[in-house]
């Protein structure tokens, strides 16, 4: 665990994260718990999930992560994943501002919150579940499996996926 506490809200007492930071503090705290994700994940609908997983029951989660209050108040495509997943997260680092998160443009009733840095995460309000219709939740896991398979042969062989007709 760094030293910057995770629940941190002074924004001066906390170094800077990047999104890459945020993601690798969250899929710990994921893999602790049976959540198993995957980062970038392109969705049917043209947006990309920064973290997109799978937990012990079979449900799927998405986590959108902000590192920047701009990014955090200028992000108006977010309610798109929310047609992808079962349940959905922001992730963010130490010190950002969470005030605007739980204004009900940003639906706290609905999205949970995570504060993460490099090395953990902490869930601060969990995400409620809004169940997936079950046709859409296969649909979702079996091209979270593709992508992971596809990832994990181009790291085995990584001519193998030249190979590959689709993209």
């Amino acid at each position: 665990m760094s030293s910057a506490p995770l629940v941190s809200s002074d924004s001066h007492a906390s170094p800077a994260f990047c999104a890459a930071d945020v993601a690798r503090g969250i899929g710990r705290l994921f893999a602790r718990n049976g959540i198993w994700c995957l980062s970038e994940v392109p969705l049917k609908n043209g947006r990309r999930a920064d973290l997109m997983g799978i937990d012990a029951k079979g449900l799927v989660v998405i986590v959108e992560i902000k590192v920047a209050r701009a990014d955090l108040l200028g992000d108006a495509k977010w309610p798109d994943y929310l047609d992808f997943c079962d349940r959905f997260y922001w992730g963010l680092p130490p010190g950002l501002d969470r005030a605007p998160l739980e204004s009900e443009a940003y639906r706290p009733q609905t999205c949970g919150v995570i504060v993460a840095d490099g090395y953990d995460a902490e869930i601060l309000r969990p995400a409620a579940l809004d169940p997936l219709a079950a046709a859409r939740r296969k649909t979702q896991i079996e091209n979270l499996a593709r992508i992971a398979m596809r990832r994990h042969m181009a790291l085995l062989d990584p001519l193998c996926i030249s190979l590959d007709t689709v993209a």
